[in-house]
């Protein structure tokens, strides 16, 4: 029990995305509109 413990951790690794993924995510999430009728929900992307 004491080995699985001491070994590092892989995802304390510092991850630093790229300039482009983080624009487009911010882009992505600013086009999305869901809108929500009769219990169901309808995303829409616009372009």
């Amino acid at each position: 029990m004491a080995k699985i413990y001491s070994k590092k951790a892989l995802a304390s690794q510092n991850l630093k995305p790229k300039k482009e993924v983080v624009s487009f995510i911010l882009n992505y999430s600013q086009a999305l509109s869901v809108i929500k009728a009769n219990e169901k929900s309808f995303e829409i992307i616009a372009n």
